[in-house]
């Protein structure tokens, strides 16, 4: 954890191994989690959904399968049995219509299931959960969902029985995997503070005007603790005194058995630089990743989707080219999973493998890719390889990848990855001066463009300027301006004031 300053930060290291990045800023405080009341703004039947106004920048988007029945007849539902991650849908109401359910001007209480992701807003969902660290509460859902991963039956039914003696009617909890063996008085505190947490929650719903935050969920620090310090985690670094007391506190109040593996970075150089961390981020941030065969990973990331394309590179092999290309492939496999969860990447994917003409090759390469994505706790769902090499995959998405975190629009060439070459700039200019020349007042024209684009012009192209200085009867000058874009380039009489002036757009 690197906390000593504006963001937080804390890295998930499995193996020596950077597996996961998360990112806090002070100043853009995650939303996901939090509960607000919202006022409806437009209903869309065309798209069964919805927009709210929650107070922030963008309106939220409120589909009819996070509002069935909200929020006066709540519907049983059907709960996907995972760490605090509910797949709902409702029981009976398949015919629901949005117009039915919510209208403008509304006021309802929702909370954001997804964050703000580029040009879209947050998605929210009237199905409000409420992590702990044993148990995940569901106020409005009649269910007890067990984590898939406690397989014992015996302690699976245990723990039923102790939620179902407790939770109050028409309420429901799932059973998080880090409560498998905690004893009875910790779940029961567990369920009585989340009782009572959401009992807060709707009393100052009652006293507030929407739009308006009602409950904000955890810092990273804190959501980390609760979510991922597991008895597989060997130790917990942080590197700031004042968080690391937090921490202390936090962990002594609600998980005393780890306050143990809590330690305070002392070291010299940052915590980040001691654990080769920034080298890591700088990695993941790249659009080429080598793989140690000495192939490659070319990723692309767009608006629809994202393409991942595996090359062999260096590796020649040693016996056959089919097994030099199931070598590299059952490599990329498992980096591409990494990367995929490393720069948290959503949406759909598709992994361009190299040919294989063997079908028991890309059947290998199949189960490889399978197995490697099985750590990753986003959902994803995946194609069967085709001939051609490629797999089609979804993976869930529910924040921002680490990429469009860390990243922003290159200003100089807008994003498109490329300017226009010198040359091609320098032949544009010549054009135009030869198009518009004649209907440039006076004696002389004068042409500012970038210094490297003017050098193109004074030596390489000079005979065509002096062609055309004789053809047009004019003195043409050239200008350097180190202040001009590579791209951008001025043509005006000289001498003239705001009138017969050109530039390329």
């Amino acid at each position: 954890m690197n906390a000593d300053g504006p963001e937080t930060r804390v890295a998930l290291i499995e193996s020596g191994q950077l597996a996961e990045l998360y990112i806090e800023r002070r100043r853009e405080r995650g939303v996901v989690g939090n509960i607000y009341k919202g006022r409806v703004q437009r209903v869309l039947p065309g798209m069964q959904a919805a927009f709210v106004d929650l107070g922030l920048d963008k309106a939220a988007f409120l589909f009819v399968a996070d509002v069935r029945g909200a929020p006066e007849d709540w519907k049983a539902l059907f709960v996907d049995d995972e760490d605090s991650k509910p797949q709902k849908e409702a029981h009976g109401a398949h015919d629901a219509k949005i117009e039915d359910l919510v209208k403008s001007g509304q006021e309802i209480l929702l909370q954001v299931a997804k964050a703000p992701i580029g040009t879209k807003g947050a998605r929210s969902t009237a199905y409000i959960s409420l992590p702990g660290r044993n148990l995940v509460f569901m106020p409005t859902v009649d269910h007890i969902g067990i984590s898939r991963r406690i397989s014992d039956e015996k302690e699976r039914k245990r723990l039923r029985a102790i939620v179902d003696s407790m939770r109050p009617p028409g309420a429901g909890f799932i059973v998080r995997t880090v409560a498998e063996n905690v004893s009875e008085p910790e779940l029961r505190a567990d369920m009585d503070f989340l009782i009572k947490l959401w009992n807060s929650i709707v009393k100052k719903k009652d006293t507030q005007k929407a739009p308006s935050l009602v409950y904000s969920d955890l810092d990273l620090l804190l959501r980390t603790v609760r979510d991922l310090f597991t008895a597989d985690v060997s130790k917990l670094i942080v590197d700031s005194k004042s968080e690391y007391e937090r921490l202390m506190k936090f962990v002594g109040a609600f998980m005393p058995q780890f306050s143990g593996k809590i330690e305070l970075y002392e070291g010299r150089e940052a915590v980040f630089d001691g654990y080769g961390i920034e080298a890591e981020i700088d990695r993941a941030l790249g659009r080429k990743v080598q793989l140690k065969s000495g192939g490659s990973l070319i990723i692309d990331q767009g608006e629809a989707l994202t393409a991942i394309d595996v090359n062999t590179g260096k590796f020649v092999g040693k016996r056959s080219l089919e097994e030099t290309l199931t070598k590299t492939n059952l490599e990329a496999c498992k980096e591409v999973a990494e990367q995929l969860r490393l720069r948290n990447i959503g949406g759909m994917i598709v992994v361009d493998f190299i040919d294989m003409d063997k079908e028991s090759s890309r059947e290998k390469v199949m189960r490889a890719f399978t197995e490697a994505l099985e750590k990753d706790k986003a959902k994803a769902n995946i194609t069967k390889i085709s001939e051609l090499g490629l797999v089609e995959m979804t993976r869930k998405r529910t924040r921002e990848s680490l990429g469009r975190m860390l990243t922003e629009t290159c200003t100089y060439c807008d994003g498109k990855g490329t300017t226009k070459s010198r040359i091609t700039i320098a032949y544009e200019i010549l054009r135009r001066l030869r198009r518009d020349g004649h209907a440039i007042s006076g004696e002389a024209i004068s042409v500012s463009a970038h210094p490297d684009i003017a050098n193109l012009l004074q030596t390489v192209e000079r005979q065509y300027l002096d062609d055309l200085e004789k053809r047009l009867q004019k003195k043409i000058i050239i200008e350097p301006k180190k202040h001009l874009h590579l791209e951008k380039f001025e043509i005006v009489a000289r001498g003239a004031r705001n009138k017969n002036s050109d530039s390329s757009d």
